[in-house]
């Protein structure tokens, strides 16, 4: 298989034939969705392979998590791949063969997908690569939005299953199917979540002069917030003070007491995500006094920025590039100010987080994640699981 690698004839017809049953696999993932620690069938799927194919498997760790290890040759070298199970609380359109059939709930942001294309390289490196090290295969739980990378890490993931670096693959819809974009340094955003409520006096309308009117308060604070970004972060650097929700008052002829509105907070920089705080604090707390109405900051530490570390970016683009071109690689795509938990595991290990083309403008892969009419491309099943063949050959090899 190596020979194979090297020469691309493996990313064929041959690859395609012995990834065909990873296709199957996913859709079986995808018509049966589960949410964040809720990933006990799919757990389970994915134990009895690794299993099945000789893997040292590990359940339970962050709740549904599995570990699966394999061994091989006498180096301490370690690495470890992950791909995340959970599903999404969205209702899915449509009507191919394989929805979901659980009401409510779709594998909207194809972690069905990672975690086909993980098995398949799974079973291609078990039964033909040659490697000397350890490689450990992640499935992580809860990624979207539950912090199940922290639940790992705190369950003793890097204790129990050290890594030297750890890799991880994202879909990205509207860009060509099957091109690889790689970024060294701050990649994705952080993002916080912030309840502000503003209680003041309510009243009749008819008699403002009495009220301390907490709508006109909300209605202020909302633009005031918007000049955060623009002048207060440097123009070169990210920032994004989103409010997502404004609730306050049920009839128009009574003055509301209390208003309440729901911000996200996004930054790709952890000094600029320090800055935000601050001045939303501050900026919230003295508009709030100017209407004569008490402000109470409800401020939730979200994901942190995912930061890519430069020596094993340049490793994985170059895996990349050797595999499929040049032409079908990006080494310094754009940052994304959406955010991901992989960013913890980054945290404590160095390693790269990539993206996939999951299909350009006009094709059905080009339908953005969280939407209801979301797929994963199985065609980039055989190109991720080739590439996770090669990353592990190239970061343990087999020197004898």
């Amino acid at each position: 298989m190596q020979a194979d690698l090297e020469a691309g004839s493996y990313l064929g017809a041959n690859l395609a034939s012995r990834v065909g049953e990873f296709v199957q696999i996913r859709r079986d993932i995808h018509a049966n969705p589960e949410l964040a620690f809720q990933e006990h069938r799919t757990g389970a799927l994915v134990a009895e392979k690794l299993r099945e194919w000789g893997y040292e498997v590990f359940t339970g760790l962050g709740g549904t998590g599995v570990v699966g290890t394999l061994r091989r040759g006498s180096s301490k070298r370690t690495i470890g791949i992950r791909a995340d199970m959970d599903a999404l609380p969205i209702q899915e359109s449509g009507d191919k063969p394989w929805r979901s059939q659980s009401p409510g709930l779709m594998h909207g942001c194809g972690h069905d997908g990672h975690t086909a294309a993980l098995l398949a390289a799974a079973k291609l490196i078990a039964g033909d690569l040659e490697f000397d090290g350890a490689l450990h295969l992640i499935f992580q739980p809860a990624e979207e939005g539950a912090g199940g990378a922290v639940r790992m890490i705190a369950d003793g993931l890097f204790t129990q299953f050290p890594c030297d670096a750890i890799f991880a693959l994202h879909n990205l819809p509207g860009i060509e199917t099957g091109r690889f974009v790689f970024r060294t340094g701050p990649t994705m955003a952080s993002s916080d979540n912030v309840t502000i409520r503003l209680t003041g006096r309510g009243g009749h309308a008819a008699f403002p002069h009495e009220t301390r009117d907490a709508v006109v308060a909300a209605a202020s604070i909302v633009m005031a917030l918007q000049s955060i970004v623009s002048r207060n972060v440097d123009p070169l650097k990210t920032g994004v003070v989103t409010v997502g929700a404004l609730h306050a008052g049920e009839a128009n002829n009574v003055i509301a007491e209390e208003a309440r509105l729901e911000l996200s907070i996004r930054a790709l920089d952890p000094e600029v995500r320090k800055l935000l705080k601050a001045r939303i604090t501050d900026l919230v707390t003295l508009q709030a006094q100017s209407y004569g109405v008490q402000a109470d900051i409800d401020w939730r530490d979200g994901y942190a920025v995912l930061v890519n570390s430069a020596r094993e970016t340049d490793i994985a683009t170059a895996v990349a590039m050797r595999l499929f071109g040049t032409a079908k690689v990006e080494p310094q795509g754009p940052p994304i100010t959406a955010s991901e938990d992989f960013a913890f595991m980054l945290n404590e290990v160095p390693g790269c987080y990539f993206f996939v083309g999951n299909g350009g403008p006009g094709t059905p892969g080009s339908c953005n994640v969280h939407n209801p009419g979301y797929d994963f491309n199985d065609d980039i099943i055989g190109p991720s699981a080739a590439f996770w063949c090669a990353l592990v050959q190239t970061c343990l090899p087999d020197e004898n």
